[in-house]
């Protein structure tokens, strides 16, 4: 295949997350020449560093120039964490310390204000909504634990409420989104008899040690030691990177080369894709799914959607692939099923899968919660009750809509799905930059794959409080 001798930002960057950090834990840093600091009166490229981290990395000039003007009760509270938490990369040392959140809003120990569009995508109804609170309260006054070999009311409502919004059948709880991939793998292996997965480049399935392995992001992977065998990788489905010459506009090419995979492997167990990337915001077409469903079929292999950061109203409709007309085999739920308030993840899979009676797949001590269980039935009540579907895909045209206003150099392209939108920029350091300029206007996002602004704020959030965050972000990058 021929290529461009230039590289484009982001295959700078991934050449670039191929460098294992000297020692674990730390990042390799590019201390600035002597000189004046970045002027703040405009975005401007420097190469003060290597920012190659998912997401903004904690030892940056940029986090440390943040930090020094915090308050002393602040850096106080900073200082005791770094103390006492183990460091790493996106944790400790921290950013800052709060001390109260509600709805869209963060509250900091000295009082500040922030406008929170990144929660770790657990908030679709916001901080604190008062429904899921309550509901939490009456479980505790009632049932606050439910020892294993005994079900509850809470987690037969849940899993048959899941299994009817789905289209699929059967269901199994657990505490994180990583344990429920790992269900899903092991029902994999279990129900084809084979071991073998194909997984996406870029893709984030969690943090344990075979979530990484079927993961594509160096910053988890590099330096671990040997992961779960016949883990493979392909392209994911990114057009404006894409080596099959797509030209910006996928065509599907890479879902082909899936199932080029899948015949020449033969013994494929699974293929494992997160619906829509929500790292930098990846939507597929129609065509990709509907020809990874048939791939997947023809080759004996099962298809595991993940959608621990995307479902749940999100993207716009309860479960991302909706749109796409497919059903999946298995599809994971996590992070906002618990209300953004309890840990909660599940795995849900169609009826023929459900073979392994005499195996424990998961066994988690806190796998039918009630406490939990009940978070998650106030959660699917309020999305249902405030039309908050509805409200994810018009609030979400519109927010795209302006964002693609925007004039500015450094916007390569603005894309998004609902109220999951994303900002692609042309370096990675002018993406730290808009940043830490937005949080000094009260704005906080997550960037992904290094040089992309994602913006995921509440479904709750109010069109004056998204107005609010749309003029800090068209301000910082104008």
């Amino acid at each position: 295949m021929a290529t461009s001798s230039k590289s484009t930002p982001r295959e700078t960057l991934n050449k670039r997350r191929a460098v294992v950090p000297a020692k674990a834990g730390t990042h390799v840093l590019k201390k600035r020449k002597n000189g004046p600091p970045p002027s703040r009166g405009r975005l401007h490229q420097t190469s003060t560093m290597d920012l190659s981290a998912e997401g903004d990395i904690n030892l940056s000039p940029r986090r440390s120039a943040w930090q020094a003007k915090l308050g002393k009760e602040v850096t106080s509270l900073l200082d005791q964490d770094a103390r006492y938490f183990l460091r790493q990369s996106l944790s400790t040392p921290c950013l800052d310390a709060l001390k109260g959140a509600s709805g869209v809003w963060l509250e900091t120990v000295d009082g500040r204000r922030i406008m929170d569009f990144h929660g770790n995508s657990v908030h679709q109804l916001g901080h604190g909504h008062p429904r899921v609170v309550a509901a939490m309260k009456r479980a505790l006054d009632s049932l606050p634990f439910s020892p294993r070999r005994y079900t509850n009311e809470y987690a037969v409502r849940l899993a048959e409420r899941l299994a009817r919004l789905s289209h699929l059948d059967k269901v199994l709880f657990a505490p994180g989104g990583a344990e429920a991939i790992g269900m899903a793998l092991k029902l994999a292996r279990l129900a084809t008899g084979r071991h073998k997965t194909v997984s996406m480049w870029d893709s984030f399935h969690g943090a344990s040690l075979d979530a990484i392995s079927i993961g594509g992001e160096a910053l988890f992977r590099s330096g671990i030691g040997p992961l779960l065998p016949g883990a493979e990788h392909v392209q994911p489905c990114d057009p404006r990177h894409c080596h099959f010459g797509c030209g910006g506009t996928c065509d599907a090419r890479c879902a082909d080369y899936v199932e080029y995979v899948l015949a020449k492997e033969k013994d494929v167990a699974a293929v494992i894709v997160e619906t829509v990337r929500s790292t930098d915001v990846q939507v597929p077409p129609p065509a990709y799914y509907r020809r990874l469903r048939a791939a997947c079929d023809r080759h004996g292999a099962l298809l595991i959607l993940d959608e621990i950061p995307v479902c749940l109203g999100r993207t716009g409709t309860m479960f991302a692939f909706e749109p796409y007309g497919i059903v999946p085999d298995m599809v994971v739920l996590g992070k906002g099923l618990g209300g953004g308030v309890f840990p909660m993840a599940a795995l849900i899979a169609r009826k023929g899968l459900d073979i392994a009676a005499e195996r424990a797949l998961g066994h988690y001590t806190h796998e039918k919660s009630p406490v939990g269980c009940a978070a998650a039935l106030a959660a699917l009540d309020v999305i249902e009750s405030e039309g908050l579907l509805l409200r994810s895909r018009t609030l979400g045209g519109r927010a795209l809509a302006r964002l693609r206003k925007i004039k500015s150099s450094a916007i390569v392209e603005v894309r998004g799905i609902g109220l999951l939108l994303a900002i692609e920029l042309n370096s990675t350091d002018l993406a730290e930059e808009a940043l830490y300029r937005c949080l000094s206007s009260g704005l906080s996002f997550k960037v992904g794959q290094g040089n992309v602004l994602v913006l995921a704020p509440p479904l709750t959030i109010t069109e004056a409080e998204l107005d609010q965050a749309l003029d800090i972000v068209e301000k910082c990058l104008s």
